[in-house]
């Protein structure tokens, strides 16, 4: 089967959506299935409001329908309610396509914590992207529900994968600071909640990997955290291995990708009972709880063992594998039983 998937978010930048499609759709190959991509690239862009380094498309639709035409695909997905993924969409109903569609960021969320708009009025807007769409893809069971709750119809499980092979324990330390070392990775930015970290009064050290707009002003407020800036392949991977806890305070991501990276390189999680982690932290592979610096030192005692152990039932053939049976399951009988079918199995 060949799909199209029409995304806002790609290379350059680095987050969840992007990582989630390249490891997937990589993973996929394998079950037969073939990809093209709709993405900025190629395209005129302007930067994103509050966000410079997030650049979105400024496009047609005209242009993004020859583009489509040309992939002749079997399916379309659409990842990102952004330009490209609303073109897309309008694309599709004026074709009468099915589509099916994905929910990556609690854009509501974030966009109550920077400008304040109700998310009332946002999860609005994304229930009429969402609902024409055949199923509409979320990475866990609470998030899932909570789309259902919020009005959303057709909500399918997607869960997300790890590379065990570049992220695994390991017996050197790339930091050598004073221990234990508390170590977050991601977006420098208001809605990841850094500062319910930062402000910790935590033994040993707290480390910061990633970058985004908030870094100048928190490492100008937090002289004692070390701020690595952004991380990538083996190094990042090395960074994740010399600390003792990974700790997460963002109260607004839909999965956090950077959880299960870790959990896989050995480290224990530290994390607030919210939608994200109750899903992908389990007994043994971390400590949930609204008390963070309670959480942050009782996970200390969790062992590195358990925390890799936990992580091995993500993997991205079974994100593959669950990406391609909500698709064949929102096409017509008539229409897949003409497509190759994958051999679905369990997960892993």
């Amino acid at each position: 089967m060949r799909i199209l998937i029409a995304s806002d978010a790609w290379r350059p930048q680095v987050n969840g959506v992007v990582s989630t499609l390249e490891r997937m759709t990589q993973a996929a190959s394998e079950f037969g299935a073939r990809f093209e991509f709709l993405t900025p690239q190629g395209m005129w862009t302007a930067p994103l409001p509050t966000y410079p380094d997030i650049r979105l498309a400024i496009t047609s639709l005209g242009k993004v329908s020859r583009q489509i035409d040309e992939a002749d695909p079997d399916h379309i997905h659409i990842a990102t309610e952004g330009p490209i993924g609303w073109l897309t969409r309008q694309y599709c109903l004026k074709r009468n396509r099915i589509f099916t569609t994905s929910y990556h960021t609690r854009f509501p969320e974030y966009i109550k914590a920077r400008v304040g708009i109700p998310e009332p009025w946002s999860y609005a807007g994304l229930r009429l992207f969402h609902a024409p769409s055949a199923a509409v893809m979320a990475p866990t069971p609470v998030i899932g529900a909570d789309l259902t709750r919020r009005g959303f119809t057709r909500v399918r499980l997607w869960t997300r994968g790890v590379n065990h092979a570049l992220f695994h324990p390991r017996d050197n330390s790339v930091l050598d600071l004073p221990r234990p070392i508390f170590l977050c990775v991601g977006r420098v930015a208001k809605e990841k909640n850094l500062e319910a970290l930062l402000g910790l009064d935590l033994p040993g050290s707290t480390v910061i990997g990633g970058d985004g707009p908030e870094r100048g002003s928190f490492e100008r407020r937090y002289p004692r955290a070390h701020f690595l800036g952004a991380l990538h392949g083996e190094a990042l991977a090395q960074v994740y291995a010399s600390a003792d806890v990974f700790v997460f305070p963002s109260r607004t991501d839909t999965f956090g990708i950077v959880m299960i990276e870790a959990l896989a390189s050995g480290l224990p999680v530290a994390a607030f009972p919210v939608p994200g982690p109750i899903d992908v932290v389990g007994p043994g592979a971390g400590v949930l709880s609204e008390d963070l610096r309670a959480a942050c030192l009782e996970a200390l005692t969790i062992p590195r063992e358990s925390a890799r152990q936990y992580s091995l039932r993500y993997t991205w053939r079974e994100s593959a594998r669950q990406f391609l049976e909500n698709v064949e399951t929102s096409r017509p009988k008539r229409l897949a039983s003409r497509m190759k079918q994958p051999e679905f199995v369990g997960g892993a």
